[in-house]
């Protein structure tokens, strides 16, 4: 980290209180990159919020939103602020290929691509190993589910056991079902999930600043007195 980031976040520090500066270093210890989830062309904005709120609420810092054929829409109603402690990855390409972009960028980093699939086929949900490498869920839209390039590029399928009559969860219930359940799994394993002392600076430094009314004027004045 450098110097500079350092101790622009120990001046910021000075205008958040003593409960907050506590609260956010409790939510930085439970934060993690390890698990992370895309949503593929969600064209409902109360299942997209709602899929956003819980990520935030599990400790989830990236989501990957694509959008071939639907606009990323929120409801604020749902959301309840969630998504402004989050980092929102946006892919849309005028030539549709967004969700192969964020699949390969996601594989270039390490992730395992996850698809959810109603049908089982693939691995049940209580069976997914969380031990081999960081993982991504990919959920569908409403109607159509994942895309066939998911379906070509998802390194697993995974379905979640399901005891009644109807086939399929509501997407945001898939997700919270899932990222609740890995979740457990993983801070329980002895894997590394937890966000590097790098990361940890980073988030930081852009929560203070969400915090602090008026911060950008307030580091305006501190790059002043520092030049």
């Amino acid at each position: 980290m450098e110097i500079r980031q350092a101790e622009l976040i120990r001046f910021l520090g000075q205008y958040v209180t003593q409960h907050k500066r506590d609260f956010i270093d409790r939510v930085l210890a439970q934060r993690t990159k390890y698990v992370t989830l895309v949503l593929e062309d969600i064209y409902q904005s109360q299942n997209a919020s709602a899929a956003l709120r819980t990520c935030e609420c599990l400790g989830v810092q990236d989501i990957h939103i694509i959008e071939n054929t639907s606009t990323y829409g929120t409801n604020k109603k749902v959301l309840k602020g969630s998504h402004k402690w989050l980092t929102i990855n946006r892919y849309k390409s005028k030539a549709g290929s967004s969700t192969e972009s964020c699949i390969r960028q996601l594989k270039e980093t390490g992730y395992r691509i996850i698809a959810t699939d109603p049908s089982p086929s693939g691995v049940s949900l209580e069976d997914l190993d969380v031990t081999h490498g960081k993982i991504a869920f990919v959920m569908g839209n409403e109607q159509h589910g994942t895309s066939p390039v998911v379906a070509q590029l998802a390194d697993q399928f995974v379905y979640i056991p399901m005891f009644g009559f109807t086939e399929s969860f509501n997407i945001s219930v898939s997700a919270a079902l899932c990222l609740s359940h890995t979740l457990r799994k993983v801070r329980s394993s002895a894997v590394d999930w937890k966000l590097t002392s790098q990361e940890q600076e980073d988030l930081r430094l852009a929560w203070y600043k969400k915090t602090i009314r008026r911060a950008e004027l307030i580091e305006q004045e501190y790059l002043k007195m520092n030049r």
